[in-house]
């Protein structure tokens, strides 16, 4: 299992695997081949589907010494057998290929190959969460200090990075106004729900906090902002949302949140290395279940709570967000995906309290619902593992292409007249 420095990539939204990877292999192909002009850039599946309203393109684009130059070929109807996720990059010369490279994003800005190129680097010789259990158990000691004995202490000064720019993120959010852009024109809320929030007394104060933080990331990604990725770009909401509660609202001090933010890091490498994060593979419960997992076991931790109290929570968290499609409508990562980090933000917070109020022991363990995860995304079909082609973005399109077409209509009329 590797650093959870690789769970949480600090970079530009609004989407890890179909901008983050894109853009880190787009870069890492140009370095092989500087004095190339022509690239030819092969989208498959999932990144074929929804790249255009994900700005898979544009990602590229940025990178490419000579973007002029770069050919984008849309391959929707095929898909690569190794992950949804698959793009072939092609250096051309006196109209000959002469190198060509497969590779794939598969989530959170990871990506893959069949040579190996991204193996290694493995710091945890425990990948599974009753193996990491069984080592606090025996040994007294806290999903921190596991963290702590494999990544050293020094992985504490890259999570304060990671902390400050959560709070940036937020902070940014919080008072940015206006429309997302996109054919959607959706407006952003978090200004107006963070206001509203500060005026409200007893539970509704906490809840709107949440709701606030949540859409304030979550819009920022959508608007293509600099945010973290907890464990995407598309459910980068959830954590910084919790975590900023439990700052402003429950008063919890930086070093607690830091520690907090290793306990989640951890808990969302052990689904990455036994599961996946990516929504094109398993549906938006492998994106924001794990956001999820993650959040109530790092609340429950800065709570308090013991090894087994965690373990509970994150259970939780993931094992009620099972069989989440991911369905975003136009390919954008605003509908439904902003609202659902709002709502998950403040599922996480339940999880820790549900958790808090047990001894920690339950039934169903973690590992169970990782590997649940894992069947339920098999089985899911692939109109629902962002294709934009099922679900919410299916109905959604039919009532845009209903309404395009009644203005058209309306405006015929008006010019007629």
């Amino acid at each position: 299992m590797k650093s959870i420095k690789e769970i949480y990539n600090i970079g530009y939204g609004p989407s890890s695997s179909h901008t983050m990877g894109p853009s880190r292999a787009a870069a890492l192909f140009v370095k092989k081949h500087p004095d190339i002009k022509k690239i030819r850039v092969t989208l498959y599946g999932s990144l074929a589907l929804t790249g255009r309203g994900h700005g898979t393109d544009t990602a590229v684009l940025k990178v490419m010494t000579f973007p002029e130059d770069t050919e984008i070929v849309w391959c929707p109807d095929i898909t690569l057998p190794r992950h949804p996720n698959g793009m072939m990059f092609e250096a051309i010369q006196c109209g000959q290929v002469v190198d060509s490279w497969t590779v794939y994003s598969v989530g959170g800005g990871a990506l893959w190959d069949e040579d190996g190129t991204f193996d290694g680097g493995d710091l945890y010789p425990r990948t599974s969460m009753a193996e990491v259990m069984k080592w606090c158990l025996d040994e007294g000691c806290t999903l921190v200090d596991y963290v702590e004995k494999y990544e050293g202490k020094e992985v504490f000064t890259y999570l304060e990075e990671v902390w400050q720019q959560m709070q940036e993120t937020v902070e940014k959010g919080l008072v940015t106004e206006g429309v997302l852009p996109g054919a959607l024109k959706l407006a952003r809320k978090a200004s107006s729900y963070n206001i509203k929030a500060m005026q409200s007394v007893g539970s509704s104060r906490p809840m709107g906090m949440l709701f606030a933080a949540a859409l304030a990331v979550s819009e920022e990604n959508a608007g293509g902002g600099r945010v973290v990725t907890a464990p995407t770009c598309g459910a980068s909401g959830v954590l910084p949302a919790v975590m900023y509660f439990m700052k402003h609202d429950q008063k919890m001090p930086d070093y607690r949140i830091i520690r907090g933010l290793a306990t989640a890091g951890l808990i969302g490498n052990i689904v990455k290395s036994n599961g996946s994060i990516s929504g094109a593979e398993v549906g938006c419960q492998g994106e924001l279940g794990t956001a999820c997992a993650m959040a109530a076991g790092a609340a429950t931790q800065i709570w308090g709570g013991t090894p087994r109290q965690i373990e509970y929570a994150a259970e939780m968290g993931f094992e009620h967000n099972l069989g989440l499609t991911c369905d975003p409508v136009l390919g954008y990562v605003q509908i439904p995906c902003i609202e659902r980090n709002a709502f998950v933000a403040q599922k996480a917070r339940e999880a820790a309290l549900y958790a808090l109020f047990s001894d920690g022991r339950h039934m169903v363990s973690f590992d169970d619902v990782v590997k649940t995860m894992m069947e339920t995304g098999k089985d899911m079909q692939a109109k629902y593992r962002e294709t934009s082609l099922g679900g919410l973005a299916c109905v959604c399109m039919k009532k845009l292409d209903s309404t395009c077409k009644k203005m058209k209509e309306e405006n015929a009329t008006k010019t007629l007249e």
